[in-house]
């Protein structure tokens, strides 16, 4: 039962549990607003759920819905909001429940949520981000018969004139630059593997504990020459305390072993077995020079019959001078009539990175992404976050070993350094996928599924901001159906009568199939701190040349790869192949207007852009600045022309640009008329 409205105001002169005025607690933490009502729907796919004026609701548990309109269904109220219309008032709204512990996890499956008239989705708020786990999936294939929505299509969440959006989660650090290189497996020189067959007397390897480098490689033959074991113990002595040394002995290394050095051995390496070595007896041994008892590791295994039971195995664990913990292994062995003897050098226990800012709001469990630094930007890697107690505030240690060398210096003046961004967020919107490509999803281009989720914001709404939110599996290969979209918004910052102005802040979207973040007759947009990484056509997309005022500050893309919407999205073979939203009866050439997809697509150069990296493009464009008067507008005739190309540039600093497949950085195309008139490398 609601309370009265003289009852709650009572209240809001009181204090909370945390002695915070209530009114406090209800402005800043939407979920403790006092008129809302607990919210549990359960599991009915076939629910259509419509949130009327009136019908405030906390979700407080796992729910399966048709979908989920969330609307006032009244008249609009009469606040003038600039010049972008009538916004109605708030009276209807659903809230995730949060708790200060950050112990909810609320999975809501549905369709679509549109929101309209007056209607509110609150997911955490600006001045209280949300601190549970919140996922949102949008289900529904192309196929499916029901779930359509004009404007909207399927599989969305909508925000239509007086509707509001706003979803913030737990501040994360966006991403940042390495500060040392990461090379193939973790170690500094790499790591270090040998096996050898019927490799007579003793195999040696030694390996510097500060960095983990093998220093010396080695074979002895002790079993036919004393020399050979006089060498061995030479080596031996003249090498500095502290020094690894691992050995293994391929055959047979007993016969001119001389009983010195077997004391040479058991003196600095602390070994118990050597000085009883016999014939085609297996053993290994790793330990340091003049290390303490207990720093010797060895074994040992019998030859019988062309065989020993088992492998003669000897490990140990060291750590080099920046903490990265290794793993140097030697083993000995007879199998099936032939010897083998080995050694590894190989990182355990994670991978250390070593990261230019303050990361300590990354998790364990998070995933993260380190940018390729090399020309391909398939290098581009994918780590899980391990736990990490010994690591300082600027570190983080990743459970696989990477596969390619990532640069983490500044080389001649020229900052080489990867990026390295996390994906993960508390706040999830995903689209639901099928295993493989279905219907009319392009798949002849696709072997997956690209009919994903999509977030799209309508002229007219109350209240859109996006904060720390992960999105995944979003956006369509259909015109209109991105992951973030604002679509024919107008001014959208206190120019257009929104304070705060409009933004999109600290979004992860990844693993995503049409664009990143599309902006479309929309101005004064701030997009920041974002993530556009593995997704398909132009990322970051000022659309048809008239945006204008928006800031476009420290955002990464990454792996932006062809797609099918453009002629400009799409690699040589698509674009020949189709011949949709190209102009009247302009052919494309594929020397000039394909393989132009781009990490950054600006179509009109009155936008800011200021400490952006675009990490990685499969195409022409691989550039930050592409100005266009395009093909094709939507919006043609709705605005006038703004003549982008003889507009100024905005803000443009302190931009990167690697890892593209024909190493454009800034480029620019001048269209008129839907013809290429000039294209120039700036």
């Amino acid at each position: 039962m609601r309370r009265t409205v003289a009852t709650c105001r009572t209240m809001l002169f009181h204090d909370d549990s945390m002695g915070r005025p209530v009114n406090e607690v209800v402005e800043n933490c939407p979920d403790q607003n006092y008129f809302l009502s607990n919210w549990n729907p359960g599991h009915d796919p076939n629910k259509k759920v419509v949130i009327r004026k009136g019908d405030l609701l906390r979700l407080q548990s796992d729910a399966t819905v048709h979908s989920i309109t969330i609307q006032d269904g009244g008249s609009i109220n009469s606040r003038k909001v600039g010049h972008t219309g009538l916004i109605a008032a708030v009276t209807s709204k659903l809230v995730f429940e949060d708790d200060a512990n950050g112990s909810k996890n609320i999975t809501l499956r549905t369709r679509f949520i549109l929101i309209k008239d007056g209607g509110t989705l609150h997911i955490g708020a600006e001045k209280c981000s949300y601190k549970s786990k919140a996922n949102v999936i949008l289900y529904g294939r192309s196929d499916d018969e029901e779930g359509t929505v004009p404007v909207f299509g399927k599989k969305f969440i909508g925000v239509s004139p007086g509707g509001t959006l706003e979803l913030h989660g737990s501040k994360k650090l966006s991403w940042t630059l390495l500060t040392k290189s990461l090379t193939p497996s973790g170690l500094p020189a790499g790591p270090h593997n040998f096996e050898q067959v019927f490799s007579r007397g003793l195999n040696v390897r030694v390996v510097d504990q500060e960095t983990a480098q093998v220093l010396v490689t080695e074979r002895f033959d002790t079993f036919i020459n004393e020399t050979e074991s006089k060498r061995l113990q030479d080596l031996l002595s003249s090498l500095p305390p502290g020094r690894i040394v691992a050995m293994a002995v391929g055959d047979s290394a007993d016969k001119k072993l001389l009983p010195e050095t077997r004391l040479t051995i058991q003196r600095l390496l602390g070994s118990n077995q050597v000085k009883s070595l016999a014939y085609r007896q297996a053993w290994a041994l790793v330990s340091i020079v003049s290390g303490s008892n207990t720093s010797c590791s060895e074994s040992t295994r019998d030859y019988e019959n062309h065989n020993t039971r088992g492998k003669a195995e000897a490990v140990k664990v060291f750590t080099t001078l920046d903490g990265q913990r290794f793993a140097v292994k030697a083993y000995s062995e007879w199998k099936d009539g032939k010897a083998f003897s080995g050694f590894t050098v190989e990182a355990v226990d994670g991978i250390v990175l070593e990261l230019m800012d303050d990361v300590h709001s990354w998790q364990p469990g998070d995933e993260v992404v380190v940018a390729s630094t090399d020309y391909s930007m398939y290098q581009t890697e994918e780590f899980t976050l391990l736990p990490c107690p010994e690591c300082n505030k600027f570190q983080i240690k990743v459970k696989e070993r990477p596969m390619y060398f990532h640069m983490g210096e500044i080389t001649e003046g020229l900052d080489m350094r990867a990026e390295v961004g996390v994906l993960t967020r508390n706040i999830v919107i995903q689209g639901e996928m099928e295993e493989t490509c279905y219907g009319n999803n392009q798949c002849k281009f696709f072997n997956f599924d690209t009919f994903g989720g999509h977030i799209k914001i309508l002229q007219n709404f109350t209240s859109v901001h996006l904060s720390n939110v992960e999105l995944k599996h979003m956006g369509q290969q259909v015109m209109g159906s991105y992951p973030v979209h604002f679509h024919l918004c107008g001014d959208v910052d206190e120019v257009g009568g929104h304070d705060p102005g409009t933004y999109v802040k600290g979004l992860s979207i990844h693993h995503s199939f049409s664009r990143c973040v599309t902006v479309h007759a929309t101005n004064g947009l701030l997009i920041t701190d974002t993530i556009g990484y593995d997704t398909l056509g132009h990322c970051f997309f000022l659309e048809d040349g008239i945006e204008q005022r928006n800031t476009l500050f420290h955002n990464l893309g990454l792996v932006t790869k062809p797609g099918t919407l453009l002629p400009t999205d799409r690699n040589n073979s698509v674009c020949t192949a189709m011949r949709d939203k190209v102009y009247g009866n302009y052919i494309p050439n594929p020397a000039t207007d394909c393989m132009a997809v781009s990490t950054f697509w600006i179509a009109n150069p009155n936008n800011n852009l200021i400490s952006n990296a675009a990490a990685g493009s499969q195409a022409r464009c691989r550039d930050l600045v592409c100005v266009s008067q395009v093909f094709n507008r939507e919006s043609h005739g709705l605005y006038p022309d703004t003549k982008s190309e003889l507009t100024p540039l905005g803000i443009f600093y302190n931009n990167r640009v690697h890892s593209n497949f024909k190493g454009y950085g800034l480029y620019t195309i001048i269209d008129r008329k839907g013809q290429v008139a000039q294209i120039s490398q700036l």
